[in-house]
């Protein structure tokens, strides 16, 4: 394998100074690598040649994608995509954005309807006999969100205490499987395929709790005008990492080391998305697990 990636860092810094319109507001968009070299036959080498890619993503998560006035996503999610295609000589303009629900993520990179996932998707072991994971490039964990006037969940704890309540999440994510164990039946979750459908149901009494990633329910939170509350700590650990095709250990690989190549790009990209969001704090990079 042989790409360039000290080349990348040029394009860091324009990255990270045209970030602040996050979706391109005033007109910036981050520059790109335009002499980067891959070994014939990757993925990268195929992807610059075409100069374009496909990528799935939210168009539901405050924050990290979602669907912006002229319906293309906004999002630390999407800037992250950003920086890789950039990395490989692909200007976001020739980046094709997909919605990639939670219970379709990975049949969309078997089927090879995308490139990669930059999904909010959280690594684990059943996910990774399927697809490939690089990453995690951010670690979330989940929590709870009520109305502001519930004092009655206070954690995840409490739910099997009120069994009338209902709690939402969203079909094939990880948060809806792990609420289970706090659950007094099945018949206290209620699934949609999309987080939007969930907070919609809070806010109209369908439902009494929402539960997904503390980064994804504070977007929901900070837009509510004081509607709702996040409750309780997180209670588990979500790594998130990029979904590509299965076995594709140099594509992953390169993944890494661009991220690793543009941490200035990539703090910016949560400044000026996520980072925006009361309660959130700046992350470091995690270090990458092994490309298999």
């Amino acid at each position: 394998m042989r790409f360039t990636r000290t080349k990348a860092i040029v394009a860091a810094t324009g990255l990270a100074l045209s970030l602040a319109a996050c979706g391109g507001d005033d007109g910036s968009e981050p520059e790109v690598v335009t002499d980067a070299e891959f070994e014939a036959g990757t993925t990268m080498a195929e992807l610059a040649e075409a100069g374009s890619m496909t990528v799935g993503t939210k168009f539901d998560q405050p924050g990290f994608g979602l669907l912006g006035l002229e319906d293309t996503p906004e999002g630390f999610d999407v800037e992250v995509a950003k920086i890789i295609a950039g990395a490989m000589g692909i200007a976001p303009e020739d980046i094709e954005w997909k919605q990639a629900t939670s219970d379709i993520r990975e049949q969309v990179i078997e089927d090879g309807e995308v490139d990669m996932v930059v999904a909010t998707y959280t690594i684990n072991e059943e996910r990774a006999q399927r697809i490939t994971f690089a990453g995690p490039y951010y670690e979330a964990g989940q929590q709870l969100m009520v109305n502001a006037d519930n004092d009655s969940i206070n954690g995840p704890e409490d739910i099997a205490d009120n069994p009338d309540m209902k709690v939402c999440s969203v079909t094939g994510s990880t948060p809806s499987e792990q609420i289970r164990e706090y659950l007094a039946s099945d018949d206290q979750l209620v699934l949609f395929d999309i987080y939007d459908k969930c907070k919609d149901a809070l806010g109209n009494g369908q439902v009494d709790i929402v539960t997904t990633d503390n980064v994804i329910l504070l977007g929901y939170v900070d837009g509510s005008d004081g509607e709702f509350k996040l409750v309780g700590e997180q209670f588990t650990e979500e790594p998130y990492g990029i979904g590509i095709e299965k076995g594709d250990v140099e594509f992953c690989e390169f993944i890494n080391e661009t991220l690793a190549d543009n941490e200035d790009a990539y703090v910016a990209a949560w400044e000026a998305t996520a980072g925006e969001v009361e309660g959130t704090e700046t992350p470091e990079l995690p270090e990458p697990a092994p490309c298999v």
